[in-house]
């Protein structure tokens, strides 16, 4: 099947900004993945900067909503948000478009409230607030919104995913990587000493943000340090800014010795004459060195073997060391300072050797490879066994769903299966006659809880229909299992070995009846790069009700902070107050009285424990975690140091029963004590990395997400059992 894709950037087409430079990137990389890309403009187009470099390139149509008359009313700035939303749903209409790529927080606000869009927009947000301050709640609810009508939000950095997720908990899971595309028209010549005069290019927006008026007085300023230096300027000046700032611009540009004004050039000219200068400028204003997107200013100097001057922000230091030779600060004279030091060769040599390791990754094959993986995530192939058809009918049903969501939207997305859900209000109370219909419908059934819905199903089981029914560690307790007409069931799925081996002991059901089946870990979107200080930060998911054993975890911190004050632990749970059938039960009330109290009044604990709250924002929170504990008397599966390690965090798991059938023993401790001694033991014999780079690994290989959705779709579909994960044994990872 070829995938339809339509590009729309809220950018004008002659104004080669990051607007356009992403547009005309996104298409060229979504048709080298395999799409038929549409590229719509915003505007009438008279230079054809934009769209020459993608006359040639197979899959790509061009359409021209002003030289077309595809719109009434056009304006002389563009199309509105609402026109270019309009305009997209009519273009659709006539020949549906599979995937719908936005750029432009105002376009992507109309389009989330359009329900023939909803869920095939591909979001990209770079022009999200980059501060809290400038979070309203009206600005959370536009970006809640997007996000649930977007089957991804595409994130040009990892700080702007991670503060998009902290601040809108619906952009969790949905939130991947496509990072900025730097290319070039060809392979840099190999670094050289710098020129005299010292050879300077800035190409890009002019505005007084970004400090091209302040830098015409460059060459000057460095004269006047016996620095002789020439200015070269690339661009169109579009951004008037306040008052007569664009009257004063044009005029230092054509009037001010040793500054060479270009105009607006094509992408491929402003390159090619970037490339035969000596230093790049990404010099701007403090206002913006909050932003949250890499800028190609910063980018594309090194890929053209130039090194560039820019602002020394943590954004940056994180791309480009702390040691890098060319930062500058506010300040005019200590853009002179950096760009004096760039005239020596030595400095100018490492500097542009860093810039080019920077810009080295962000090539169009990678966006291509990143498009290719949210493809087929997006259009999975229809599953050995089924007809698209004559598809599967397959019906998910419980009172609580949430386990089983990614299962669900798995399901949803393949050829040759379609899904209905039964989503009960209680554990007992539910539509009747809905799950009648339902159970008269399927073809296979998959019960959520060995509850009363699995009961309910069994009972109406039709000859030749599949029920499959998954058992939690609640159900063992309960009568249900043992109510079960266990000859009805196709398979009870337990989350581990050790569960599905209590499930036949205390249900005494058949062994060919239980299979094991774990839990999915979504390692693409857990593995980000871990914050500095990671390696001492242990963390703990959930902490309710009592078995789950904080005591024991603020055991460890305490041995941990009498050898090394730095080891703290961050807790993101809900307080056990928010559970009203735990802060019920007086035991519990005492149990974390105790703890808590103990936290306030220990001086080794007092200022080394941090409460989050709880939310989805997991991925994000265990960027600082190093090692996540599990201190539980008892588990099924313990998700919360899986995700850890996929993170690149080790796990740290107690004996609890059945650990060692879900992790490895390398991983298992015997008490608060060992454990302590092996998280010293990684930290201070340097293995840190060379350790989690294992468990993450080995989470990969066992627990993927992919491994487990394709385990669970032919289980449904063809009845294949699954093969129990089987551990590596071995000694403690310490």
């Amino acid at each position: 099947m070829s995938i339809r894709a339509l590009v729309y950037g809220d950018a004008d087409p002659d104004v080669m900004d990051a607007g356009a430079v992403w547009a005309q990137s996104t298409t060229r990389a979504l048709a080298a993945a395999g799409c038929e890309t549409t590229l719509l403009l915003k505007a009438r187009s008279t230079t054809d900067r934009l769209v020459e470099p993608l006359a040639g390139v197979a899959g790509v149509v061009v359409r021209r909503p002003y030289e077309e008359s595809l719109v009434p009313d056009r304006g002389p700035h563009g199309l509105t948000p609402e026109q270019a939303v309009e305009l997209i749903t009519r273009l659709d209409g006539e020949r549906r478009f599979d995937v719908v790529v936005l750029r432009g927080r105002r376009v992507a606000a109309v389009a989330s409230h359009s329900e023939t869009l909803a869920g095939r927009l591909w979001t990209c947000l770079a022009d999200i607030p980059s501060g809290v301050a400038d979070l309203t709640s009206s600005t959370v609810a536009e970006l809640t919104d997007i996000a649930l009508a977007s089957r991804f939000l595409l994130c040009p950095s990892e700080e702007l995913r991670g503060f998009l997720e902290s601040a809108v908990p619906a952009a969790c899971g949905r939130s991947v990587l496509l990072p900025p595309v730097v290319t070039t028209p060809g392979a840099p010549d190999a670094v050289s000493r710098p020129r005299v005069p010292l050879q300077l290019v800035y190409a890009g927006t002019f505005s007084p943000r970004r400090n091209t008026l302040e830098m015409t007085g460059l060459p000057a300023a460095l004269a006047a340090r016996g620095v002789p230096a020439e200015l070269h300027m690339v661009g169109d000046v579009a951004d008037r800014g306040p008052s007569d700032w664009g009257r004063r611009m044009v005029k230092a540009l054509e009037d001010t010795p040793d500054v060479v004004w270009h105009g607006g050039r094509s992408r491929a000219e402003t390159l090619e004459l970037a490339a035969r200068c000596d230093v790049a400028l990404a010099w701007r204003h403090p206002d913006l060195d909050a932003a949250l997107e890499p800028s190609l200013k910063t980018l594309e100097p090194g890929a053209l073997g130039l090194p560039v001057v820019l602002n020394h922000t943590p954004a940056h230091e994180e791309l480009f060391g702390a040691d890098y030779p060319l930062y500058s600060g506010p300040g005019l004279d200590s853009v002179v300072d950096a760009l004096a030091r760039a005239a020596d060769p030595g400095t100018h040599r490492a500097a542009a050797q860093r810039s080019a390791a920077v810009s080295a990754p962000f090539t169009l094959d990678q966006a291509v490879a990143l498009l290719r993986s949210y493809l087929s995530l997006a259009f999975p192939s229809a599953p050995r066994g089924t007809n698209p058809r004559l598809p599967l009918k397959v019906v998910v049903a419980g009172h609580e769903l949430k386990y089983l969501t990614r299962l669900v939207e798995h399901l949803d997305a393949l050829p040759g299966i379609e899904v209905r859900v039964d989503e009960w209000e209680g554990l007992r109370t539910h539509d009747q006659y809905r799950s009648r219909e339902l159970a008269a419908w399927a073809d296979v059934v998959v019960c959520e809880w060995c509850g009363p819905n699995a009961l309910f199903y069994a009972r109406h089981k039709r000859d030749g229909q599949r029920l499959l029914v998954r058992l939690h560690r609640f159900e063992l307790s309960t009568e249900w299992p043992r109510r079960l007409d266990i000859e009805k069931v196709d398979a009870v799925v337990c989350v581990s070995p050790h569960y599905a081996a209590l499930a036949r002991e205390r249900a005494s059901w058949p062994a060919d009846k239980v299979v094991s089946l774990p839990s999915g870990v979504d390692v693409a979107q857990l593995s980000r790069p871990k914050l500095p200080g990671a390696r001492y930060t242990l963390g703990m998911i959930g902490v309710a009700p009592s078995r789950k054993r904080v005591d024991r975890a603020l055991d460890v911190l305490a041995d941990l902070r009498r050898r090394d004050p730095r080891y703290t632990l961050a807790v993101k749970t809900r307080q056990p107050w928010d559970y009203w059938w735990v802060w019920n039960r007086p035991e519990e009330r005492d149990y974390y009285e105790r703890a808590y109290r103990r936290i306030q009044r220990s001086e080794t604990l007092a200022d080394g424990v941090v409460f989050d709250p709880y939310g989805p924002d997991v991925a994000v929170w265990l960027r600082r975690v190093g090692f996540v504990l599990s201190t539980s008397d008892d588990e099924s599966f313990h998700l919360g140091p899986a995700e850890g390690a996929a993170s690149g965090s080790v796990p740290a798991v107690l004996d609890w029963p059945g650990a060692d059938t879900v992790y490895s023993r390398r991983w298992v401790h015997e008490s608060p004590g060992a454990m302590a001694d092996a998280v010293h033991a990684v930290v201070t014999g340097g293995r840190f990395d060379a350790v989690r780079a294992e468990a993450r690994a080995e989470i990969a290989e066992n627990y993927s997400m992919p491994r487990v959705l394709d385990a669970w779709t032919r289980l449904i579909v063809t009845g294949d059992r699954p093969e129990p994960v089987r551990p590596e044994s071995g000694g403690p990872a310490g």
